[in-house]
């Protein structure tokens, strides 16, 4: 493909996407830094316990764990092995089959995820909702659907 051929961004585009690089860099680290002022979770403890939270018995296999979030499972276990060092979940050995694992959300990480929910809803409100019309939330969501369609394929 020649330089020519190249379809550019143009000048509104490069604005739109210096910006979207821009939100996907800094909310994160606002909404983590908002979770560290409420509680000691990262924003990865955090998903982690929602996870475990919506699943049955408050259990899933680990590798189950890692597709839901897009982790590799190395790294998802290396984070485990941290968040039950701090008692917030434990691991157990798959009876039934004898393959994989599980880890299960313990009573200390259900009362963090508890005491740390009401804080991250309000900053995810104030940082991302408000202001946002209803038509703009359903474009928003419209459009996000569409390129993680795109992606995902």
């Amino acid at each position: 493909m020649s330089d020519t051929d190249t379809p550019w961004l143009d000048e509104q585009e490069m604005t739109l996407w210096r910006l979207w690089l821009r939100v996907q860099t800094e909310l994160p680290a606002a909404l983590g830094r908002g979770l560290a002022q409420d509680s000691e979770l990262s924003m990865q403890d955090f998903e982690t316990l929602v996870r475990l939270s919506e699943a049955p018995e408050g259990r899933l296999r680990i590798s189950a764990l890692a597709e839901g979030m897009h982790w590799e499972r190395s790294r998802l276990s290396h984070h485990l092995r941290r968040m039950s060092g701090r008692g917030l979940v434990v691991k157990q050995d798959c009876l039934e089959d004898g393959r994989g694992s599980f880890v299960e959300l313990t009573d200390a990480g259900r009362a963090a995820l508890g005491s740390a929910a009401p804080g991250h809803v309000r900053i995810v409100r104030s940082l991302f909702f408000d202001g946002l019309q209803e038509d703009e939330r359903q474009a928003l969501t419209s459009f996000l659907e569409r390129v993680l369609g795109r992606v995902q394929t």
